[in-house]
């Protein structure tokens, strides 16, 4: 007698979360509060990376959001994109990195042109 053979119709183990699904997963719907003002933005250098923002991450901007104290803003001064925290030192508002090697930039100076272009409100970067 031959051997009777069980058939599958599934690649691969059966995953025990499987049993937990609750359905697809929209980011959008976890990450932007305001879609018609929120853009994405890859960075490109290391001004932030004790925030935790690595070169190569994306940053969800919320244009709607104010650039109060404390907050990581996109802004563009002198023409060029930077991201850094807004910081109000002895009432001065001040674009700040978080690394060592860059340095504050004062708001108020009148030789930058500064425009505060939305508030990171997520980082999205690669284990």
């Amino acid at each position: 007698m031959e051997a009777k053979k069980d058939s599958v119709d599934c690649v691969g183990f059966p995953s025990p979360a499987a049993n937990y699904m609750e359905g697809t997963l929209d980011l959008n719907e976890y990450l932007v509060k305001h879609p018609s003002a929120t853009f994405f933005v890859r960075v490109a250098g290391e001004a932030m990376i004790e925030a935790g923002i690595h070169s190569g991450d994306i940053l969800i901007v919320d244009r709607s959001l104010e650039p109060a104290d404390n907050k990581v803003v996109i802004a563009v001064v002198n023409g060029q994109f930077m991201v850094r925290r807004v910081r109000i030192i002895q009432g001065r508002r001040c674009l700040a990195p978080e690394n060592d090697n860059d340095q504050s930039l004062e708001l108020d100076d009148k030789g930058t042109d500064v425009e505060i272009w939305g508030v990171v409100t997520n980082v999205i970067h690669p284990l």
